[in-house]
Parts: C-alpha cells; structure tokens; sequence
C-alpha cells in the first residue's frame, strides 16, 4: 500500500491538515507529523541547538498514525522519514495552508520548506494551500481530483509541485491552470509598523504587509486572483 507522509506549518490541530488528510486516506496508508503549534513563515529552516520532541497524538481522522513534534515543519519531514516511519514514504503532501503559497511568498513559506525538505530526501513532494478565509469550496471540488493526477508523478530531482486554491465556492471557480510559474511580484507589499518607543532610542516593529494584488499572466499569483486552482512545479536549490 502506497504511504503518505503529510504535514503543514499551521499546527497539528488545524482545520486544513484534517482535510488533508481525509482525502489522502483513499490514496494510502497515512502518518501525519505535524508542529504541535502555529509555524508559518519558518521557510526550511531546521532546529540543530535542541532537542525535538515528538509525541503520539489523538488525531481527528480515524486510521491516520498521528505525531506532534516540537519542531519546524522540515523538522518533522525528517523526523518521519528518518526516524518514525517504519518505511519510506511514497508521497509527501504538506499543507493545506491557510492562505496562498504564491509568487515571492513561497521563498518564506514553511509548507513549500517541508515539501522542499522532502524533496531533499529523495521523495515526491506537494505543496496545498487555498485563500485565507473559511470558504472551502474550491478546495473541497478539486482536491481529490488533483491528488489523484500527481500522487503518482515521478520523482524529480530539484523540484515540487505547488497547488493553490482560490478563495471562492465551486460554482464560481473557473477551474485549474497547470504549468503556472512562480509570479515575481508580490502577495504583500512589506512594511513594518512601530509599536513602541524605548528611551534608548530602540523601536519595537511588527509587520504590517498591505495587500498587492498585482497578477501577472500564466503565474500562480494570476491564477487564483482570476479564481482558478494553480498548479505548477517551484524549482529547489541545486
């Protein structure tokens, strides 16, 4: 039986890893592995100064070997396939994030860096995320269909493949554009708000990113602000 390795960087107890997961239990054995909390924006980064812990967890989905882990989603892509899986998976899918994945975001994107860290270990990696709202419907028309068409993609090196989904119903999404490159523009447009003063004269910043809808044509970013499901492939390092 095929095994699929699936985790995110929303956190074990996020609404779009159980979706996920649902749909892959028709494809698959599945183990999630997944951060015991919020972990957006780690990119790929690793932990190499402490310990990761990964505990046995009580997951939604009936008949998913489930494992929350302490680290950053690459951490627990490589947990799992060094340590906690009996057997390499076939597949990894890691998301589906909340909120696009597209253009100049995904070089910050922690579900693209453990499908990335997938990759690197030798194994099909993809990439889910959709619109960031409570508005499934695209997601729920087209995902299993979607699945169906790359869970048996071969293996390349130097590459995984990127599925978003438009923040619209299925009536109103339009379908699915395939070969969408990377935009080069921007989901936000960066900046950083002051939020304190400190007598030595430092400042306290948080990010204050405005919306950039900016699309261009045949890219990720064009296709889901035209409310069609994007797919394409994101090229790694090396």
């Amino acid at each position: 039986m095929r095994k699929i390795l699936i985790t995110n960087d929303d956190g074990i107890e996020s609404d779009g890893i159980r979706r996920l997961a649902e749909a892959a239990k028709e494809f698959g054995e599945v183990w999630v592995i997944a951060p015991e909390s919020q972990r957006s924006a780690a990119s790929h980064s690793i932990t190499l100064r402490h310990p990761i812990d990964v505990h046995p967890y009580n997951f939604s989905v009936a008949g998913v070997h489930a494992y929350s882990c302490t680290g950053t989603p690459a951490d627990c892509v490589r947990v799992g396939l060094l340590n906690i899986l009996p057997e390499r998976p076939d597949v990894i899918m890691s998301g589906i994030n909340f909120g696009y994945n597209v253009a100049c975001d995904i070089q910050y994107s922690a579900t693209a860096g453990a499908a990335f860290e997938g990759e690197f270990q030798g194994v099909l990696s993809i990439a889910f995320s959709e619109g960031a709202s409570s508005e499934h419907g695209a997601t729920d028309k087209y995902l299993r269909d979607i699945m169906a068409e790359l869970i048996d993609k071969p293996y390349v090196q130097g590459q995984i493949w990127n599925v978003n989904f438009p923040n619209c119903n299925g009536d109103e999404c339009k379908g699915i554009l395939r070969d969408r490159k990377v935009s080069r523009k921007s989901f936000f447009t960066d900046r950083y708000r002051e939020v304190e003063e400190f007598a030595n004269g430092g400042v306290s910043l948080v990010v204050d990113g405005v919306f950039n809808p900016q699309k261009e044509e045949e890219t990720d970013y064009g296709a889901v602000l035209d409310q069609y499901v994007s797919i394409g492939i994101v090229r790694n390092v090396g």
